[in-house]
């Protein structure tokens, strides 16, 4: 029978969710069964049990792994004490180079997170919006410093996280730009797009 391989960066567990992942991003969490992850890992379906519990157990894994990565790296650029400009731009780039680097974990969060079962559920929904609010925050902050446009900031933040989901169709593209170029260009669009004009 096959064994799971790990390696040093990766454990059996960490290996089978990383599979999954690529799995629930292709066929969606519902539709990929346990014995589909098993065929993908290349073992018999019982000794995924030695490792994890449950399709949902894995689905918590990705989705929590995920988010705790956003959260810890907006509470880094809350307290960095840098203008809220430049702490935008870090939190649009942070989540750019995720969306292009760990690709499957973060469409699979954004995308399968309503498959989770309270309370994870519920915790999920609350990070989400919090989040959200995170971000909203440096731009009112920004629009009191005279640093960005008076906008609707819960409206912007929306049109940003929106922006950054879009890059599932760089992935998807025969004939994509590099990612140094697309990461660019979205700063370019986005973050100049806020900034106030000083005369």
């Amino acid at each position: 029978m096959a064994k799971i391989k790990s390696n040093k960066t990766n454990t059996r567990k960490g290996v089978i969710i990383t599979k999954a992942a690529q799995l629930f991003r292709e066929k969606g969490y519902s539709a990929t069964s346990m014995r589909d992850l098993a065929e993908h890992v290349g073992v018999e379906a019982a000794s995924l049990y030695n490792h994890i519990s449950s399709k949902g157990e894995i689905l918590q894994e990705i989705c929590f792994k995920a988010a705790n990565s956003f959260m810890e790296h907006v509470t880094e650029v809350e307290n960095s004490g840098r203008s809220s400009i430049a702490k935008l731009e870090d939190i649009l780039r942070f989540h750019i180079r995720q969306m292009i680097n760990h690709y499957e974990e973060v469409y699979v969060m954004d995308r399968e997170w309503k498959h989770l079962t309270d309370p994870y559920l519920s915790n999920m929904q609350s990070q989400r919006r919090l989040y959200r609010q995170r971000i909203a925050a440096i731009i009112e902050e920004g629009m009191r410093n005279n640093e960005i446009k008076n906008i609707d900031a819960p409206t912007a933040v929306i049109i940003i996280l929106h922006a950054v989901s879009g890059i599932e169709s760089w992935h998807r593209s025969t004939k994509r730009i590099s990612a140094e170029i697309l990461e660019d260009n979205m700063v370019s669009i986005l973050i100049e797009g806020l900034k106030k004009e000083t005369h």
